[in-house]
């Protein structure tokens, strides 16, 4: 069992940064590919190089989340679903709602990229403070920490785009 949760872990490790990366790139690249008012064929191209890498990301944090919760609940019960790993579940839960709203055309552009971007970036954080042992947070302090997230997310995000729109 150990080595299992070892592996999944790992993979779980891998996926958060490969996540948190290639959403910065999607934005980089959607950024740049606006600048001139219009996306060429390459640069829709590269977008779906991005877009499947975030894809796999969300498929690899997906199943190592599920084997962890599976496989350290055998071994502690409720005990493991702390604040910590509930946070995560919630930001996992997130990002598919999010990708497939934003697939379907459903979530508009001005709040999709920065809700798959601050919880990108907030799984990145959560995973850094838990490898410094300091994710004993309360919901309460990740609800308001995500809102702030987003916020900034948002703010970002749109501010850019608002820029090059103007351009």
């Amino acid at each position: 069992m150990e080595t299992i949760i070892l592996l999944l872990s790992i993979v779980q490790v891998i996926s958060i940064s490969l996540g948190v990366g290639s959403s910065t790139l999607a934005v980089l690249n959607f950024f740049t590919a606006i600048a001139d008012g219009t996306i060429d064929a390459v640069e829709r191209r590269m977008m779906g190089a991005t877009y499947t890498v975030l894809r796999v990301s969300m498929l690899m944090i997906l199943i190592s989340l599920t084997g962890l919760a599976f496989a350290n609940y055998s071994l502690a019960g409720l005990a493991y679903f702390n604040h910590y790993i509930i946070a995560q579940i919630i930001l996992v839960v997130v990002l598919f709602i999010n990708a497939t709203l934003m697939t379907m055309r459903l979530m508009p552009s001005k709040f999709g990229p920065a809700i798959q971007a601050g919880t990108w970036y907030l799984l990145g954080f959560g995973m850094a403070l838990s490898s410094l042992g300091l994710a004993n947070f309360s919901l309460t302090t990740f609800v308001v920490a995500y809102a702030l997230e987003l916020v900034f997310a948002f703010l970002v995000i749109n501010g850019v785009m608002l820029h090059l729109k103007r351009k």
